[in-house]
């Protein structure tokens, strides 16, 4: 019945009251829809977090950003050349607004996005390019091309079916956990792909780089060659079949595992061989973590595709001039590869933020310094402490090892005690992935308080 005023009774908290939430509830509220228990041991403060050091709204403790949100942060919270920039924050409230289908309706936001792309990350060799939102995806739709490419190349050749179907990879991969992915992702932690349906795909030992190089040459260069013996019997036994090889340049998920460029480059002269295309997945290693804007670079072996994402923000496919081998490819025939959104047009506008100031403060160019102090400083836990080995990396992507996956863990949960956000990888490594912005001091301050966890946390250390 309504009120003598005749507005209508109102029979509980209206939309302001109801949405009002405080720090102390926010997993509480989560966790009625929501698994919440691997997640991180904080409520992010998204108003005071700068630069690498993270807050807790709801305690107000300082954590140390050496996880750097899986890999995906660039310039860290609230860079000031993004808070302060008008100019950007009306073209970031723009594609907030209102969310365009980036695949059927151009903008000069999308436009923006791909000219300064184009200018500051994407290779000459790497002229065609795909959108989409979500690492895994842009994985699988590099697969998409590289099967089209491949059953195209076999009807040449006089094939009278579709023939192309299978994707040569690697142990310890991580490429996603999706439809196509999951065939590919086989690394130490079962709960990732057990009991979903997986292709059988030709899978090869992974010949890991043992650390150090030097003492484990010969090792390496064995494990290496039992590789591509492996690899070439799989071309043999399944013909015209595999139409890709896909490596991460380094194992991120799989246990930071590295290659040695001579390998990544044996690869390439195989899939040029047997009339397959190499596929590099940079979803953890791209824009400049390396110490190069990608990995591969660094390496100097240019692949056929790449898969990229997290750093991009906006995720997707580059690829070569190989496929201009066959007529009608993916990137030129509409509607082979698409999406409803096309990626996603506010994270298109911030990436292209991120890259101008990457290109205006030579972001890039301070890593490999960057990452020499950090592995100079893990190098000294492994003289330190007998419990670390295995102390490695690649620009600002470096890791180490623990004897097991128990004191591993038990050590990250000490860094966080003592306020360093930080994640592991395989089954005992710990892994750093801070933002590019990070400083000598700060490396020397989170570093510091990872040896004291090690001390406390580490049987034997």
């Amino acid at each position: 019945m309504g009120s003598s005023s005749g507005a209508p009774e109102r029979a509980g908290p209206g939309p302001v009251e109801g949405r009002a939430v405080t720090p102390d509830r926010v997993k509480e509220i989560m966790s009625k829809h929501l698994l919440t228990t691997g997640m991180m041991p904080l409520v992010l403060d998204m108003q005071r977090s700068r630069g690498v050091d993270l807050y807790d709204q709801a305690t107000g403790k300082r954590y140390l950003d050496f996880f750097g949100f899986v890999a995906s942060s660039v310039l860290g919270m609230n860079h000031p050349a993004l808070t302060d920039d008008e100019d950007f924050n009306r073209r970031l409230r723009e594609a907030a607004t209102n969310k365009v289908t980036n695949s059927d309706v151009a903008t000069v936001h999308a436009a923006r996005f791909v000219d300064t792309f184009d200018r500051v990350g994407i290779p000459p060799y790497l002229p065609y390019a795909f959108f989409i939102s979500g690492g895994a995806l842009a994985v699988e739709n590099a697969l998409k091309a590289a099967f089209d490419w491949k059953v195209r190349k076999n009807f040449a050749k006089g094939y009278g079916r579709e023939l192309g179907s299978q994707v040569l990879h690697f142990e310890q991969a991580f490429h996603g956990r999706t439809g196509y992915t999951l065939s590919l992702t086989n690394t130490a932690d079962p709960r990732k792909t057990s009991y979903f349906p997986r292709f059988d795909w030709p899978r090869v030992s992974s010949p890991r780089i043992i650390h150090p190089l030097a003492d484990h040459l010969e090792r390496v260069v064995e494990a290496e060659e039992r590789a591509i013996a492996e690899a070439k019997q799989h071309f043999l036994e399944r013909r015209d079949d595999i139409a890709a090889v896909i490596i991460e340049p380094i194992q991120g998920e799989g246990g930071d595992h590295h290659f040695r460029p001579e390998f990544l480059r044996q690869l390439r002269a195989l899939a040029r061989e047997n009339d397959a295309l190499l596929v590099f997945d940079e979803v953890q290693t791209g824009v400049g973590i390396t110490g190069r804007f990608w990995a591969h670079q660094a390496m100097d072996v240019e692949p056929d595709l790449i898969a990229f994402g997290k750093k991009t923000q906006v995720c997707g496919v580059l690829a070569g001039r190989r496929m201009d081998e066959v007529e009608g490819h993916v990137f030129e025939t509409p509607g082979r590869l698409n999406s409803t959104w096309g990626g996603n047009l506010v994270d298109m506008v911030r990436f292209e933020r991120i890259l101008e100031v990457m290109e205006e403060t030579e972001l890039v160019s301070g890593v490999e310094a960057l990452g020499a102090r950090l592995l100079e400083r893990l190098r000294e836990l492994e003289t330190e402490f007998a419990a670390v080995e295995s102390a490695r990396g690649r620009g600002l992507m470096c890791a180490f090892d623990l004897p097991d996956g128990a004191s591993r863990d038990a050590v990250i949960r000490a860094c966080f005690d003592n306020g360093v956000a930080i994640l592991g990888s395989g089954s005992r490594s710990i892994r750093f992935r801070p933002p590019l912005i990070i400083t000598p001091e700060e490396i020397d301050r989170g570093v510091d308080l990872i040896a004291d966890a090690i001390a406390k946390a580490a049987p034997g250390a």
